[in-house]
């Protein structure tokens, strides 16, 4: 991991980068409560990597400073423009994306950052005690294609496939992706990017 300066503090970055040229720069960040390791992210990541793409998981400083709850959305989302701005590459297309509360920070700094692509996995698009709150501006604000891979039986909802916007549904999978789902949810993640930096 490397340390990234950022202001809401220390970010630390685990890059992989393949072989030859890149297809694109995939970053990605953790859920509220959890990791870059998440079976999800290292799925995606994995898969990402073996597909010739850098891969970037990002862990916000909060958790760096061992902290579980986040901070209100512009701090996260000013730490992540600051990683982005460190770590991309000048050329190389940039596709941002997270599992959570990580979609929503890659939903809503996208269009900042100039992302090619956005990819949100288990994107909580309501609170389950207060369904009527939903997420859904966040979702619709990237003007990049966007793809949600979200479980079938995620209790935080699934979102409607629209214009821009494609949904895959994994069977089964609730908010947490593990397991076959995960891996489902990377062959998902790569096939469409394929797809839309074609």
């Amino acid at each position: 991991m490397t340390a990234v300066a950022t202001p809401a503090g220390e970010a630390d970055v685990r890059l992989e980068v393949p072989d030859g040229t890149p297809t694109a720069l995939l970053l990605l960040g953790h859920g509220a409560g959890g990791g870059v390791d998440s079976a999800d992210l290292a799925e995606v990541a994995a898969a990402a990597f073996g597909a010739g793409y850098a891969v970037a998981r990002v862990t916000q400083p909060y958790r760096v400073a061992g902290r579980r709850s986040p901070p209100r959305a512009p701090v996260l989302d000013e730490a992540w423009l600051a990683v982005a701005e460190q770590v991309r590459v000048d050329g190389l297309p940039l596709v941002v994306g997270g599992r959570s509360s990580g979609a929503r920070v890659a939903c809503r700094t996208a269009d900042r950052v100039g992302a090619v692509a956005v990819v949100a996995l288990a994107f909580p698009t309501a609170p389950p005690r207060t369904p009527d709150k939903n997420r859904l501006a966040e979702l619709a604000a990237p003007s990049a294609p966007v793809l949600v891979v979200q479980g079938e039986r995620d209790p935080f909802g699934i979102p409607p496939e629209v214009p821009g916007r494609t949904v895959t549904v994994l069977p089964g999978a609730t908010h947490t992706i593990r397991g076959p789902a995960a891996r489902a949810a990377a062959v998902a993640v790569i096939g469409w990017l394929k797809a839309v930096l074609a």
